[in-house]
């Protein structure tokens, strides 16, 4: 037999080189690359010829492929089958990841138990002993007549056992404890974790088995172990929040089953996590009497609107390089912006410090946000506050012109809805027909909406 041979595999995309090195030579990434034993010719040979989405190798016409109605049940709790797209997918692999303690056991006990009243479900915990999975369970008021409990962290072992429990959902808590026994590396190693999910996607997709996985993350905020994990899934959900806050978000970042940048907005309380059935009245919790630098924008999350306010800080600056700070927004976005200001806004702000804060922990990336932010900056720069009715949405572009964005009705009718009066929209998002409850004002310029509010 052949000696086992060491390598080193980097930790963020996965690649191998034969010796160590500061900076990966695929991804460039410093750092990452780790020793590992590399598998024997034998078990890589079988680990290729098993098939990985579980079908047989023939060469078929699409027109051929027999395609059913895809089935999804429902998680008991709503905000969680929007992120997911519906509900949970049989045969679908889930991937979820978070800081640690934001709820990300919490969550998936939380759905388990309400889960397991209808469909056969599996809780595998690799972290915690099955007497402190009961203990939050029952803490938190929990049904736990039906929910099936196994702490065990040997791949081969699992696999076993659900041939013979036969259960239709599956959590594993974590993955990074897995471990099989064809890697000779530790648990939570690169090899490990991708040797590990790999034989789990393969049983869930020829077994049509729901996965749920739990991942570590890196202080950069993103999944631990290979990037290739998140390829081999077909959901990944990011779980955010504020350390010591209230409120929790859920965020599909990949979803072959529905739509990505879903929000599911929870509480947490003293029974677990609690849905939050209109998110906008949280973001909306404002003063009662009109501030300088702030602003009211419709974002667009997944399949629904949003409004969320945006908050600008301007002070003189004693620095040689006035600092530029985001909260919830894309730090180049706001330079952008400030040079588009300045251009053609006659606003100089180069000598001004700039803060730009998204009330509530929301990250917003569309550009629909550039309105509301441009408005927010003058504002505060001249201490000048705006009406509290007003709401407003809309890209700017560099040469000052305001554009359009998508769903521009739906996000009207949203303000509207919570009491918002009047909008500030680009004029190609105007309603053909005029909306009951609130009056609309389209801009083509960025001057046009200065001078509409603040001048």
């Amino acid at each position: 037999m052949a000696k086992p041979k060491k390598i080193f595999v980097c930790t963020a995309c996965g690649a191998q080189a034969p010796q160590w090195a500061g900076r990966c030579h695929d991804c460039g990434a410093w750092n990452t690359l780790h020793e590992e034993v590399s598998l024997p010719q034998q078990m890589v040979h079988a680990a290729r010829l098993s098939g990985y989405a579980a079908a047989k190798s023939e060469i078929t016409l699409m027109s051929e492929v027999h395609v059913e109605e895809c089935e999804r049940w429902p998680s008991g709790l709503l905000e969680l089958d929007r992120v997911l797209g519906g509900g949970i997918v049989p045969g679908s692999v889930v991937l979820i990841g978070g800081d640690p303690g934001v709820g990300k056991s919490t969550l998936l006990l939380q759905t388990m138990t309400r889960l397991s009243a209808t469909h056969r479900a599996l809780y595998i915990t690799g972290e915690e002993s099955l007497q402190q999975v009961s203990m939050r369970a029952r803490r938190l008021g929990l049904p736990d007549q039906h929910l099936l409990l196994l702490a065990e962290t040997q791949v081969e072992r699992v696999l076993a056992l659900a041939e013979k429990e036969k259960p239709q959902v599956i959590v594993f808590d974590s993955i990074q404890t897995m471990y099989t026994d064809a890697v000779t590396s530790a648990p939570g190693s690169v090899s490990q974790v991708r040797e590990a999910a790999a034989k789990l996607v393969r049983y869930a997709k020829s077994a049509g088995v729901a996965l749920f996985f739990v991942g570590h993350v890196t202080k950069e905020g993103t999944l631990a172990g290979p990037r290739v994990l998140e390829h081999m899934v077909d959901s990944v959900l990011y779980f955010e929040g504020e350390a010591g806050g209230r409120y929790r978000v859920v965020r599909a970042v990949k979803n072959r089953f529905g739509a990505v940048n879903e929000l599911g907005i929870f509480a947490m309380s003293e029974t677990g996590l609690k849905e939050v059935a209109n998110p906008s009245a949280i973001f909306l919790a404002r003063d009662d009497k009109p501030i300088a630098g702030s602003s009211v924008m419709v974002t667009w999350e997944g399949s629904r609107p949003l409004l969320v306010e945006v908050q600008a800080l301007v002070d003189d600056s004693h620095l040689s390089n006035p600092r530029r700070v985001t909260v919830g927004l894309e730090h180049n976005r706001l330079a952008m912006l400030l040079a588009v200001l300045r251009r053609h806004g006659d606003v100089v702000t180069y000598d001004q410090d700039v803060f730009v804060n998204v009330v509530g922990g929301v990250r917003v990336s569309e550009t629909a946000a550039d309105l509301a932010v441009v408005m927010a900056v003058v504002s505060s720069l001249k201490n000048q506050a705006m009406p509290h009715e007003w709401v407003m949405f809309g890209e700017v572009g560099l040469a000052g012109e305001i554009r359009p964005v998508q769903s521009g009705q739906e996000r009207l009718r949203e303000a509207a809805k919570h009491g918002f009066k009047s909008a500030i929209v680009p004029k190609a998002n105007v309603p053909k027909q005029a909306l009951a409850g609130i009056k609309v004002h389209s801009v083509e310029r960025l001057q046009d909406a200065l001078s509409l509010l603040l001048y």
